[in-house]
Formats: structure tokens, sequence, C-alpha cells
């Protein structure tokens, strides 16, 4: 079974669909020791099919040969999955990791910690009573084990993760939980009426408008950092009303919210005590996206089902770092820490020094997945009714990509399964997939999207905004 197959009965696709998938393979796109690039592809193609799919279904024309093309290109694909890399704001770059986010040597191995946000880097140091000195965490860190350090920072609530073989990983309670469950979990809450969607613009484009499936909806964007920003940026460049929505005293790093942030609108609000204004927003979306640890965000009323029950026909979609099971389901995680956990850093380097995938492919494969499971449920809803919720993780994602992504997903391999492929074309430039607009934050490049499908979108609407400078209310 190819990547995209696998995700797209994941996501409960209807398998006729496959062959309005074109992929376009092109080598030297997310090299890595593992199937870095079939997982990516995977991911964005059945994000691309599900919104062509729901764009048949708005204009009337559910019918197989009727759903829109999908054409996914490896060159796209890659550049996306590298977008943090590729952003140039004023023609400055980003950083993308703080000093103190990085590998270091432990007495019996290695750890790696994520200090990005300062709430985090205080508290790591504060757990290893060092100042903000990259000599004394070194020195710190050498004497104690990595079990002491994961253990011990995550006390004080910081982020470190011990480095793991994929076999270690594979024996660990999370890991055996992870597994257990589905790449792509699916729920239907209650009974709701079926989801009527407006018409939109019937099977061909007029005056150059594009297809927008997701027009209309309206997205109260709860997450951070990557992985569900990139989610709802989809749902954005698709046509969707977003509203991000952060904690005041809680801000977003700056580049990294301009990148994930097109299309989009961004306000702040304190759930706590603004719940008048909160309650409003909720009261009319159609979908809520959050991004925190399992359970954080009940006591705001934020779980499917209390949703459900005061928004019915909601659409919830929940991602987190572990999963919502297991020992370490309350814990803080990043991509780049489930990839030293789950054995991927280990296979990725040497046995100098651990290593990584060529992008931070879990946080953007699995943000492509999410928009993908919106899109299937607001399909699905359409026909059945019921509220949904969809949940996935970091770690799942990287569960499928060490045991499940298979490196066959392109040629002749693919072509049998009803994907038509063209091979052999070279990935050495990214740039007919980098595009430049003026902001309010600067002159800005940036990586287009790669969901692609005849008649649909080529870029947003709009560039970012500065964070939380839009009102908190729905446009």
């Amino acid at each position: 079974m190819t990547g995209l197959t696998f995700a797209w009965s994941a996501l409960g696709g209807d398998p006729a669909l496959l062959p309005r998938v074109t992929t376009v393979t092109r080598e030297g796109a997310l090299q890595g020791r593992l199937p870095v690039r079939e997982l990516a592809r995977a991911c964005v193609g059945a994000c691309a099919l599900a919104a062509a799919e729901l764009t048949a279904r708005r204009t009337g024309t559910t019918d197989v040969p009727e759903v829109p093309e999908v054409r996914v290109d490896d060159g796209a694909v890659a550049t996306a999955f590298v977008s943090e890399r590729h952003l140039l704001v004023d023609g400055r770059a980003p950083q993308t990791f703080a000093p103190l986010s990085r590998f270091w040597r432990t007495s019996d191995g290695w750890v790696r910690t994520h200090a990005n946000y300062p709430h985090h880097q205080a508290r790591l140091l504060a757990a290893l009573g060092v100042p903000e000195d990259v000599d004394a965490v070194a020195a710190a860190l050498a004497e104690r084990s990595s079990a002491e350090v994961e253990e011990t920072v995550y006390a004080a609530g910081g982020l470190a993760v011990a480095l793991r073989t994929a076999k270690e990983w594979a024996a660990h309670k999370q890991a055996v939980a992870v597994a257990a469950r589905p790449l792509v979990e699916r729920e239907r809450l209650d009974t709701a009426h079926a989801r009527v969607l407006d018409p939109i613009t019937g099977t061909a484009p007029v005056a150059g408008a594009p297809l927008l499936p997701a027009a209309g909806l309206r997205v109260l964007d709860l997450t951070r950092v990557i992985a569900g920003p990139v989610a709802t940026r989809t749902l954005a460049l698709l046509g969707a009303d977003v509203l991000r929505v952060d904690a005041p005293q809680l801000p977003e790093l700056p580049d990294q919210h301009t990148d994930t942030g097109f299309g989009k609108r961004s306000a702040r609000l304190d759930l706590a005590t603004d719940r008048r204004t909160f309650e409003e927003l909720l009261a009319a979306a159609d979908v809520v996206v959050t991004g925190y640890r399992p359970g954080a965000l009940d006591r705001f009323g934020l779980s499917p089902e209390a949703l459900a029950e005061r928004r019915p026909g909601v659409v919830v979609a929940q991602l987190s770092a572990w999963g919502a099971y297991g020992p370490w389901r309350g814990r803080r995680g990043f991509d780049s820490l489930v990839q030293v956990a789950t054995g991927i850093a280990a296979l990725e380097g040497s046995t100098e020094r651990p290593g990584a995938l060529p992008a931070q492919a879990l946080d953007h494969g699995t943000g492509y997945l999410l928009a993908a499971a919106v899109l299937r449920a607001l399909t699905e809803q359409s026909y059945e009714g019921g509220s949904r919720c969809v949940r996935l993780s970091l770690a799942r994602t990287a569960e499928w990509l060490v045991n499940g992504v298979g490196a066959d997903d392109a040629g002749d391999a693919q072509g049998a399964r009803g994907v038509r492929t063209r091979d052999g074309l070279p990935y050495d430039d990214p740039g007919p997939w980098l595009a430049e607009t003026d902001s309010a934050l600067g002159r800005l490049r940036y990586a287009r999207s790669p969901v692609s499908f005849a008649g649909g979108p080529t870029d947003w609407a709009r560039p970012p905004a500065p964070w939380g400078t839009d009102p908190a209310r729905w446009v």
C-alpha cells in the first residue's frame, strides 16, 4: 500500500478518487535515510484530494470523473516543508532554533532540548541551576544521565528528551499507546442535522476566480508553533475565514507567526477573563482547531463533547505532540523532540552524533493531514450530519514514517495503484515555488502552498498581519 493510499484510507476517503491524483517526482527532494519525501507527498496529496472532493460536493459535480484533478509536485512539497527556511522579511532570514535548542552530550548519551520560547528557556535553566550560557549548560548536562535530564527538566516545565533508538522507543509505554491508535482518529459526536453548504462557483472558475471549497466557513484557530498553524494556513488558502486567537501573555515567535500566518487574521484574547467575546466566537465557528496538550483547554469548555453540545454540527480538530493516550499524553513536545524520542534522530545520525530529518516533516506532514481531516469531516457532514472530532499527533506520524511509509511510492509501483506519475525531474532550485509580497511586516519572500487541484487557489488572499493586531470577531 502506498503512502497516499494509506493516508487517504485513514481519512475515510473513497479509493475510487485516487486516480484523480498525478504526482511529479523529483530526485533530490527531501533526501534522508527515512522515506521523508514519500510521507510528505502522501500528506499533501491527501489534503489536496480532500479539497478537490469538497469542491466537487459544493459545485454539485460529485461523480468521480468530475472531481477536480490533483497535482502533487515534489518540488512544491519539498519547498513548503521547509517554508520557515525560505522566509525572508525585508531580506532578513529568520533564526529557526535558539542557541539552547540543540543536541547535548550527557554522561551516558545524548539529549535534545527545546528553548525557542523564553518561558521554556527559563525553565530549562532553572532545572539545571545554571545561567544563560551555552558552556554552563553543556557542563551541567555532561554530568547527568540522559534519563535524569529528561525527567528533571520536564518536572520543571521545560523540554528535554533523551535520545532513543527505534527499538528502545518501541518498548516504551508511550510508543505502545501511540501505535495502538489509527493515524487519523475520526469520531462522530452526535446526531446533528446534515450541514448545508452553500454552492460555490460552478464547474469552472468565473473571470479567473479560484474554486474555494472552504469559502464561507469560520475556523477558530487555537494552535501554535508549526503543525496546527500549517493546517489552518491551508484552510485559509481554501477560502475559510481563519481567526487565530492567542493568550496575550504568550506571544508567538514573530518569524514563526509570519511564516504560518498567510491568509489568516490574528487576535489576542484571554480565555479566562474575556469569556463573553470568546463565547461569541464559538457560537459562530464551524471548525475549532486546537494544538495544546490533550485536556489542557477543557476547563474553558473546549472538549469535543462540550463544543458539540454548545455548537451542534461543529468540527473539532485536535493536535498534540505525543497523542491523547499513554503516560506522556500530558507532556509538551515539538517536532525535533519527537524525532529524538522515537528513534528518528538515531536513524538519521551517525555513530558520532544524532541527526535530523531534512525538514520538520512531522510538523508539516501532520499539519496537512489535519487540514485534510477537517475537509473530509465537512464533506461527510454534508451527507450524514453529526458533529465531528478528528485527532492527530506528531508521535503517530513519526510511527508511520519509521514503520509504515514505503520508499516505493513513486514510479511504476504507484502508477499500478491508480496514481499517475511523471518521473525523473530534478529538484535543484526552489525558485519556481517561491513568491514575494508586501505586507505590514515588510517585504516577504515565502513558499507557496503545495496543495494544488484544477481550478483551485494558487496563493493566499492576504499576507500575514502582525501578531495579535486584528479584532477578536468574525468578518
